[in-house]
């Protein structure tokens, strides 16, 4: 998807107008009409600012999916958990943690009745 859509997208996703998005990155309106549009692209500076504002990386901006790996989606939530307050990220580790306990206890259980079965 190229930027512009992309820009589009996100922003209304968020419940923004054009405006909005011009003030919270300290714009003129007209510039970020012409992003949109496909008849500008931002300076980096404003590439940050507006990835700040939409609540994702510059990566994710500028790439489209199959050019980046397959871990990069999960990149991206780690990057949008990094925006939470701190409360907010204690329960996603926790969560993580558990899962990730979870999935080593398994493989743990596998691998001792292979053994087992084997002797």
């Amino acid at each position: 998807m190229p930027l512009a859509a992309r820009l589009n997208e996100l922003r209304q996703r968020l419940g923004l107008s054009q405006q909005d998005m011009a003030d919270t990155i300290g714009i003129h309106v007209n510039s970020w009409k012409k992003y949109e549009n496909a008849q500008a692209f931002p300076s980096l500076d404003a590439l940050k600012k507006i990835a700040i504002a939409l609540q994702v990386s510059t990566d994710y901006l500028l790439f489209d999916e199959y050019e980046r790996g397959h871990t990069y989606a999960l990149a991206l939530q780690f990057e949008a958990v990094s925006q939470l307050n701190e409360g907010e990220q204690a329960v996603i580790r926790e969560v993580l943690e558990s899962l990730i306990t979870r999935y080593q206890t398994r493989r743990w259980d596998s691998a001792r009745k292979v053994t087992k079965e084997g002797s």
